[in-house]
């Protein structure tokens, strides 16, 4: 092979580039982000009440766990201990036959997704657009994340104090609630054999509404008059999420 002029090679760029980046990759060791989900500034919430409350309002959350197979997911609804643990304790339970409770963790953080009121918006909505038309549709949305290291347990004492507590919590507001106790025992002791708890200490919060809250007053208030105009129940709550949501600087 007969070698270049020196200054003439047309890869000698390209490779001293990539050596460059090489080296710098190299320098420069990647460290695990503050937070999982991707939150604006103006759309976090961190007060702990705030999240508790919601996660109370919208117990029904997914819990996603990493195995040697991939992520698995379940549905499933939670009791939240407040008190229990820095940041709460989230109590629930799989069915037996769901094998999620079988996985072998290929991490030990599970992750469990609460979302709440959502809408789509639409860009008819904002002044900007007889203004200039740059505008585009968006979704608003409320989504909690919690973090921990995810227990199951097949301890009956647990499970039954469970039940307990999640019955009455989501029957206690009935003219007639129901009870375990309404129930024939043995029959309660099959189901309970069907079940498998999961308890979870959580570790961390992550709290986003996404609720217009980078609009100008004039669009926010396009958005309000628009989502509380619709028939649909869910648009008429997210109005008024975006109204109470409203930065200071931008209220009338």
């Amino acid at each position: 092979m007969i070698p270049f002029p020196r200054g003439d090679d047309p890869l000698r760029g390209a490779r001293r580039r990539r050596t460059r980046r090489t080296r710098r990759t190299r320098r420069t060791p990647l460290t695990a982000p503050a937070t999982r989900m991707y939150i604006p500034s103006s759309n976090a919430e961190h007060r702990p009440d705030v999240i508790h409350d919601f996660i109370e309002a919208h117990p029904l959350g997914a819990l996603v766990t990493a195995s040697a197979d991939g992520l698995f997911a379940t549905h499933l609804p939670f009791v939240l201990d407040r008190g229990r643990g820095p940041h709460g304790t989230l109590e629930g339970h799989v069915a037996r036959a769901n094998p999620h409770h079988r996985q072998p963790l290929a991490a030990p953080e599970a992750l469990v997704i609460f979302s709440g009121p959502e809408a789509y918006v639409t860009p008819a909505w904002y002044a900007a657009k007889a203004e200039h038309g740059r505008v585009v549709p968006t979704w608003n949305y409320v989504a909690v994340h919690a973090y921990g290291v995810a227990r199951f347990t097949d301890d009956r004492h647990y499970l039954r104090r469970h039940l307990e507590e999640l019955t009455a919590r989501h029957e206690g507001g009935r003219e007639a609630p129901w009870a375990l106790a309404d129930a024939p025992a043995d029959y309660l002791a099959q189901l309970e054999r069907a079940i498998v708890g999961v308890v979870i200490e959580i570790t961390r919060l992550e709290g986003k509404w996404k609720m217009s809250q980078n609009r100008s007053a004039a669009d926010i208030d396009g958005v309000v008059r628009g989502l509380g105009a619709s028939e649909r129940a869910m648009d008429r709550e997210v109005a008024e999420i975006v109204e109470a949501r409203r930065p200071d600087d931008r209220r009338r």
